[in-house]
């Protein structure tokens, strides 16, 4: 059964809204019956987004899109006021938008903007909509996007690691903050993609490489492991295994356990004896 929130005729916002996962959950929402607000930056991605998120919902009375950039509180604000005008209070908060660039340790390009967009981003877009989701009293979710690379943190882009390290922590504590809030109604979650073609991750590929779930299959798993409670919704795809996903994690946090190097999974010592681990049943 569906988490109350994504009934009929319930307001969702989702932030990088306009390709990727993002439209995916606008899509999705929309064909649900709610009425959703599209949020990315101006510019045809977003119009193109709303023509189809439009379209599918057969009116344009239920779907807008609000030029936002999650960089900047005020427009936040005013995509919490554009919606609450045209749709009243939101039941879904989907925190999406999200970049990579690409960084290294020492050089400074990109590393602001990631984090501007990849963390506080969410942390303002839960600052902004959570405070009058909670004073509603209604069933309502907060989804907040992360990655396993801020929970493994593989070598090569710091930056991105680094922000979405940021987002766990973050939307854990939001959620600890939730549940001790007397009549509080409304949860949060850490949605953890797996491997999905998007504009974000397909480089030079111009067909969805074999290993990738598309945005449809991540979206409709984040809804149904929300739905059955989850906080960490932690995907899957045609090549990463759930156990396998599990087995990375668990060596990623034995590292401080065990005083071993930073991020020994790719240390050539380490190198065989996570292999032998990752066949290990836990």
């Amino acid at each position: 059964m569906a988490h109350p929130a994504f009934s009929p005729s319930r307001v969702a916002v989702v932030t990088g809204g306009a390709s990727g996962i993002g439209l995916a959950a606008a899509k999705r929402l929309t064909s649900m019956g709610l009425k959703v607000a599209i949020a990315d930056l101006a510019g045809e991605k977003l119009d193109r987004a709303y023509a189809a998120v439009s379209e599918l919902a057969g009116t344009g009375d239920d779907v807008i899109a609000v030029a936002t950039d999650v960089t900047n509180i005020e427009d936040l604000r005013k995509l919490q006021q554009t919606v609450n005008d045209r749709f009243g209070g939101v039941a879904v908060l989907m925190n999406n938008a999200g970049i990579q660039p690409g960084s290294s340790v020492f050089d400074p390009d990109h590393w602001d903007r990631i984090i501007a967009v990849n963390m506080f981003g969410i942390i303002r877009g839960c600052q902004v909509f959570g405070p009058d989701m909670i004073r509603r009293g209604k069933p309502g979710v907060i989804i907040n996007t992360g990655s396993k690379q801020g929970i493994t943190t593989p070598p090569g882009d710091p930056a991105y690691n680094v922000s979405k390290s940021g987002v766990k922590t973050f939307t854990e504590a939001l959620q600890h903050e939730l549940r001790n809030t007397k009549d509080c109604h409304v949860t949060a979650h850490l949605f953890i993609p797996g491997f999905v073609y998007t504009p974000l991750t397909a480089g030079d590929r111009t067909e969805k490489p074999a290993g990738a779930w598309t945005p449809e299959q991540t979206v409709d798993f984040m809804l149904e492991r929300v739905s059955a409670g989850d906080f960490y919704i932690l995907c899957p795809d045609n090549d990463v295994t759930r156990s396998l996903d599990e087995r990375r994690i668990l060596w990623a946090a034995n590292d401080i356990i065990r005083n071993r190097p930073p991020l020994s999974r790719w240390h050539p010592e380490y190198q065989s004896e996570f292999a032998d681990f990752v066949n290990q049943d836990i």
